[in-house]
């Protein structure tokens, strides 16, 4: 059957058939890390297409085309996320176990400096280019911890209303994080260093990634009871819930296509969901990847979606110090999986 009439059928199918089938989108590669250790976000470097793999002591840095490592930045300690500050040519590294960030020249990948936050267990973290400020929010202490970009400075802290997890900017003067402990959204402003609002999400559990479509002020947060709540930026105001697979942990728009990405861990899929409106969306695709891929990085440019995932062994037994240890993954299976257009 031609392309043609292959694309002219597919729009006589049901929104829930295609979302089941996949919707046009599957894994296209896989490229196979190995290593041991942990994981959590993934970052991307759009001009040079650097794609930065957290890896518990280290990021490991891969040609996002092909897989091909490009090198390590190593020395690190419970890592989390990494920050990229375009302008300034620098990355900025969240180490979890060191309470402190790992500040990076993105030419050499070495680290040039390590700034201690002052706080406990820096885990999302993001670069605002509007105020040129670093900001990790530290998931046991309940606040942000602010660095100067530029010179490396600590200079000072953000009392949050809870547990936070990601956050995003908005590039004008906001920056957005989820509460996960609250069911709830801050926003910030990045030069008083104080939260202007908190918002409540409604019909959302513990909301963990966070998206933000800057051109239409919504913003994206990903719940653990299996929605997307849509949040408008510049009230708070909820705008509107969309069905998602379980266990997500990063959210993703792609303003090119207008489409909102939710990772889900837990049932193995990519929720792949289009902005009609900005207050209408709809479900295109529940796009199989593999149980425990549930942090991502887009491709801006082409569209392309990268996830870690990896097997894992045996739980181990609680400990007094672990009550809830994670499994052990099993070796070499960690990879990264690529998702895109189906050809």
């Amino acid at each position: 059957m031609r392309r043609s009439t292959l694309a002219w059928f597919a729009l006589l199918l049901p929104a829930c058939a295609l979302a089941a089938a996949g919707g046009g989108w599957k894994v296209v590669q896989h490229y196979p890390l190995g290593g041991n250790g942990g994981w959590d976000y993934l970052a991307l470097d759009q001009a040079t297409q650097h794609l930065y793999v957290s890896r518990s002591d280290r990021v490991v840095v891969v040609d996002a085309r092909d897989g091909k490592q490009v090198g390590v930045i190593g020395g690190l300690s419970g890592v989390h996320g990494i920050a990229l500050a375009d302008d300034l040519h620098k990355g900025f590294i969240s180490n979890g176990r060191g309470n402190s960030v790992a500040i990076f020249d993105r030419a050499t990948l070495a680290v040039e400096q390590t700034v201690a936050v002052a706080a406990k267990d820096p885990d999302g973290i993001v670069y605002d280019p509007y105020s040129k400020r670093v900001f990790t929010f530290n998931g046991d202490s309940n606040d942000a911890s602010v660095i100067d970009a530029v010179s490396g400075k600590l200079l000072g802290h953000v009392a949050l209303p809870g547990r936070p997890e990601f956050p995003v900017s908005d590039g004008h003067g906001h920056v957005f994080d989820n509460i996960e402990s609250a069911n709830a959204l801050v926003e910030i402003d990045p030069m008083t260093m104080k939260v202007t609002a908190t918002w409540p999400l409604k019909d959302c559990e513990h909301p963990s990634g966070l998206a933000i479509d800057v051109a239409h002020q919504r913003l994206f947060s990903v719940c653990q009871n299996g929605v997307m709540a849509v949040t408008d930026a510049t009230n708070g105001k909820p705008v509107a819930s969309v069905p998602i697979g379980a266990g997500p942990d990063a959210a993703r728009f792609d303003a090119r296509r207008q489409l909102v990405l939710s990772s889900n861990g837990r049932s193995g899929t990519l929720t792949v969901a289009r902005e009609e409106t900005p207050d209408r969306y709809r479900v295109l695709a529940n796009v199989p990847t593999q149980k425990s891929a549930r942090t991502m990085a887009l491709d801006e440019a082409s569209g392309r979606v990268f996830l870690s995932a990896a097997e894992f062994g045996a739980r181990p037994a609680p400990t007094a110090a672990d009550p809830h240890p994670r499994p052990s993954v099993r070796p070499g299976s960690f990879q990264v999986l690529v998702v895109g257009a189906a050809k």
